[in-house]
Parts: structure tokens; C-alpha cells; sequence
């Protein structure tokens, strides 16, 4: 069959559009797959990192997801993922793992074809149980004891203290004026610092949207290179900034305000707003966007929690 695309007649099989990546990565790809693919089409939904995305057509009439590294990081965080789904196989909230290959350059990952899948937003309510449902049978699930413990993983308690140590690349976010961060930077840091992460249960421990599908019922999470050991309850206050700022409910909704929920809105609060003001990551663009987003709900939410004045943006 074929298909017009911009002045050109572009051959696809089905609905592949028969794009193709270099020579170099179908060789790789073919070795995980185990086969040549007999069409390619790119992934249009992209994650946060710079990998080489997409949908492959093998000769069975299958699709399969391959996801190739570009850069060393990300080839270091699809060994990760990897690893993670070779150790947990037969997850019901995980997609399954049907390929690797790795030339110690730019590892291969090969994964089912989910992109018949719903992917958030919109959220409601139906979509925001399942998550929650997922999130329970994650941490419900017996782990490899290879994981690293959350102390080892990308969050931490510092980002309040990071700000107070040089305010000016956070205020020129425009979240707060300069005097709510003087009045509630103290009890920001002293919530934070309370913040319990430390655990013995499974957390994906980057749960967003497009790192979310919903498939019926339930939910599934992909990009796996972040799991560890650690509180399960930390698992889901991560993810509410986010959801919040999408349109879904407030955190508190989800998450009764308890001591220790509180802390750990304090602890993200800080941690997205002081690397929202970090420098742009070149293999990850859209990342310090995504975490000004988070950022801006996550302070408000702790303001709540915490009993002080939402902070007001400024224009910058």
C-alpha cells in the first residue's frame, strides 16, 4: 500500500510509514528482534531522554516497541530498565521484555507494542484508581534484592537548602515572590528534612503520565530504570504534582495530609523547584519544563499541608 507524506510517495505496510533508522541501529535492532523488521514508523509520544523510538514491523505481521540509545546516559539507563524487566518477568503492570541486544555502544531494548494503549492525560477518576491500583501491586510485589536502595535513586532531600544556599536561580522562575520564600523557606527545609523514603518495597519511582498507559481496567508502567527499595508511599506523592497540573485532582484528594505525607510534599516541593532552576539537560530537553510544572503544584500543595500562604507567582 502507499501513502502520500509531503510531496512523495512513501511506501508502508499496514499503518507503518516506512521511515527507518540508520543502517548501524536496524543492524542492532534485527539482533534483538532477532529478525529484520519489514517496516518502521517512529514513536510520536517521546519520553524525557533522547533515545531513538519506535514502532517495528517483523515479517509475522507483529509490532514490537524498540527503543535504541543516543547518548551514554541513556544507554546506561536502558541497561537499567533492562535489568529491571529480565529480574521481574510476568509483572501485570509491566510491559513485556521480547528483545536485547547490547554492542556496549547503543544498547537495544525491544519491548510489546502498547501504543493501542490509552495514555494520559485526560485523567479521571477511573484512570487515577487504576494508577493507584497499579502503584498497590508494586509495592505489594517481592523485588529483586539487586535493586538500590532509594537513597541511590534520583531524588533526595536537599533541593530546600540547595535554594536557600543561592535563592536567585529559583526566584527567576517566577514561582514566589522573594518574601514568601524568606517567611517559609525554614519550615520548607525542617518538613523536608522529616521526609521518610527509606524502605523495603518495590517503587517504579518515576511515575508520570508518559510513563503511564492505561490498558482496560489497569494501568502499566514503563521506563524502569529508576526502580528501587524504598516507601511506597513516596511512590505515589511523586506523582501528584504532576497529575494535578494535567487536570487531575488535588493531591490531597488522593493522599490524606497525614505527618508523613506532608513531609514528603515538602521534600518534592524542593526537590522539583530547585532543579527546575537548574541548566537545560542537552539529552533530555523537555525535562526542566516537566519539572517546573511539578514544581509550581508541589510547592502550593506543601504550602497547604504545611498550614502556610500558597506563594503567588511573578512574572520574570
Amino acid at each position: 500500500m502507499l501513502a502520500a507524506g509531503r510531496g512523495s510517495v512513501t511506501p508502508t505496510i499496514g499503518s507503518l510509514v516506512m521511515e527507518r533508522p540508520s543502517p548501524e541501529d536496524i543492524a542492532r535492532a534485527a539482533r534483538a528482534l532477532g529478525v529484520e523488521p519489514m517496516a518502521w514508523r517512529t514513536v510520536a509520544r517521546g519520553g524525557q531522554t533522547a533515545s531513538s523510538r519506535w514502532i517495528a514491523a517483523p515479517p509475522d505481521g507483529s509490532t514490537r516497541f524498540v527503543k535504541i540509545a543516543f547518548t551514554l546516559d541513556t544507554a546506561s539507563w536502558i541497561r537499567d530498565e533492562h535489568l529491571f524487566y529480565a529480574q521481574h518477568r510476568g509483572l501485570g503492570f509491566t510491559p513485556e521484555l521480547l528483545g536485547w541486544f547490547d554492542d556496549g555502544e547503543r544498547p537495544v531494548l525491544v519491548l510489546e507494542d502498547l501504543t493501542d494503549a490509552t495514555w494520559p492525560p485526560p485523567w479521571d477518576r477511573a484512570g487515577v484508581d487504576a494508577v493507584l491500583a497499579c502503584l498497590a501491586d508494586v509495592a505489594s510485589t517481592t523485588p529483586s534484592p539487586e535493586l538500590p536502595p532509594v537513597g541511590r535513586s534520583q531524588f533526595d532531600r536537599d533541593g530546600w537548602r540547595e535554594i536557600a544556599s543561592d535563592p536567585e536561580p529559583f526566584l527567576r522562575l517566577g514561582l514566589c515572590e522573594p518574601a514568601w520564600l524568606d517567611d517559609h523557606l525554614d519550615a520548607m527545609v525542617h518538613a523536608a528534612d522529616r521526609a521518610v523514603l527509606e524502605g523495603d518495597r518495590l517503587l517504579h519511582f518515576d511515575v508520570r503520565s508518559d510513563n503511564i498507559c492505561l490498558s482496560g481496567d489497569r494501568a502499566l508502567l514503563i521506563d524502569w530504570n529508576f526502580a528501587c527499595l524504598g516507601n511506597p508511599v513516596a511512590d505515589v506523592a511523586a506523582w501528584l504534582p504532576s497529575l494535578h497540573a494535567e487536570g487531575g485532582p488535588a493531591p490531597e484528594e488522593v493522599l490524606d495530609p497525614s505527618h508523613e505525607v506532608t513531609c514528603l510534599a515538602a521534600m518534592f516541593a524542593g526537590y522539583f523547584a530547585s532543579h527546575a532552576a537548574r541548566p537545560p539537560i542537552p539529552e533530555a530537553p523537555h525535562v526542566r519544563p516537566l519539572q517546573l510544572m511539578q514544581a509550581r503544584t508541589a510547592i502550593a500543595w506543601a504550602s497547604r499541608a504545611l498550614g502556610l500562604t500558597e506563594p503567588r507567582a511573578v512574572s520574570t
